[in-house]
């Protein structure tokens, strides 16, 4: 028996551009979530399950892991620059750390690969990480002292950011800060 298509009144509405951009933000969100938990190395078929979409819409808009953990990392220094906005130093240090503890299972990859070599999507993101913090940081300030003082205290917090929980990992993330002698506010995610 050969199946008739749908008439365009009975087919259910795709909903469209809005429902592109949420079930887009929702896969960003639970790949976060999974990869704090697991690890990069988890099925996305698991992303696509805890955002609540088939596996079909999550390769529609990542074609393959990398593009969706390129997407988490854009997601995450948005909201660092968006941050920078709306908060002070010590508030926009607080999202950073939030950021390093959640997304502690992308730290390997934003340093030197095989090669010793920074991958270029890594300098880029910091680079926009560094204007985001310079636009807060007082000259006065210790981590403003030398040119590279800022984002060599950073890139020595988000190493000390290991441990099996996020909560582990946050301790470990304000220890950093404070043998730096930085003071940081609440780890917290910015408000969407």
């Amino acid at each position: 028996m050969t199946q008739q298509p749908m008439s365009d009144a009975r087919r259910p509405a795709s909903g469209g551009p809005k429902a592109a951009a949420r079930n887009r933000a929702a896969l960003i969100a639970a790949a976060r979530e999974i990869y704090a938990e697991h690890g990069l190395d988890v099925p996305l078929s698991a992303i696509a399950r805890r955002a609540g979409v088939g596996q079909g819409v999550l390769y529609r808009h990542f074609p393959d892991r990398a593009a969706l953990a390129a997407a988490v990392l854009e997601e995450n220094v948005r909201q660092i620059e968006r941050a920078a906005q709306e908060t002070d130093l010590a508030g926009l240090l607080g999202v950073i750390t939030w950021q390093l503890t959640e997304s502690a299972a992308f730290i390997s990859i934003l340093h030197t690969d095989s090669t010793g070599t920074v991958p270029a999507y890594a300098v880029a993101l910091s680079r926009r990480v560094e204007r985001a913090l310079r636009t807060l940081l007082p000259q006065d300030h210790p981590l403003a002292s030398e040119p590279d003082d800022l984002m060599i205290a950073v890139a020595m917090v988000s190493g000390a950011v290991t441990g099996p929980t996020r909560e582990y990992r946050e301790r470990r993330a304000r220890a950093a800060w404070r043998l730096l002698g930085v003071e940081v506010g609440p780890a917290r995610p910015v408000e969407v």
